[in-house]
C-alpha cells in the first residue's frame, strides 16, 4: 500500500519546479519561434497577395498599352497607305501627262515627217510616173 508522508510535498514542489524550468527553457522559446514563424508566413502571404495584385495591375496596364499601341500602329499604317495612294496617283498622273505630251510630240513629228516625205514624193512624182510609163510601154514617153 502507498503511504502518504512528507515526501509528497517535495515531489509536488519538484514537479512544479520542473514545469516552471521547462516552461522557461523549452516551451516559451518554442512558442516564440512558432509565433515568429506564423507572423513571418502571414507577412509573406500578405506580400504575395500584394505582389500578385501588382502583377495583375501591371499585366492589365501592359495589355491596355499594347492594345493602344496596336491601334496607333494600325492608324499610322492606314495613314501611310492613304498618303502612298495619293503619291501613287500623283505619280501616275504625272506619267500620264508626260506620256500624253510625248504622244503629241511623236504625232506632230510623224505628221511633219509625213508632210516632208509627201512634199519630196510630190517633187519626184513626175519622174516616177515617166519611169513607170517607160517600163509599161517599153519606150520613152
Amino acid at each position: 500500500m502507498v503511504s502518504v508522508d512528507g515526501s509528497i510535498i517535495i515531489q509536488i514542489i519538484n514537479f512544479l519546479l520542473l514545469v516552471w524550468v521547462l516552461n522557461i527553457l523549452l516551451y516559451k522559446p518554442i512558442r516564440r519561434v512558432v509565433l515568429e514563424r506564423k507572423n513571418k508566413f502571414a507577412g509573406l502571404e500578405q506580400k504575395i497577395g500584394t505582389l500578385n495584385g501588382s502583377a495583375r495591375d501591371s499585366e492589365d496596364t501592359y495589355a491596355l498599352r499594347l492594345r493602344d499601341a496596336r491601334a496607333d500602329g494600325l492608324k499610322k499604317k492606314m495613314d501611310l497607305l492613304a498618303i502612298a495612294a495619293e503619291e501613287e496617283k500623283a505619280v501616275i498622273d504625272r506619267i500620264n501627262k508626260t506620256a500624253q505630251a510625248n504622244l503629241l510630240e511623236v504625232r506632230e513629228k510623224i505628221a511633219r515627217d509625213a508632210d516632208t516625205v509627201r512634199i519630196a514624193l510630190q517633187k519626184e512624182i513626175e519622174t516616177f510616173a515617166d519611169a513607170i510609163g517607160e517600163k509599161i510601154l517599153g519606150r520613152a514617153v
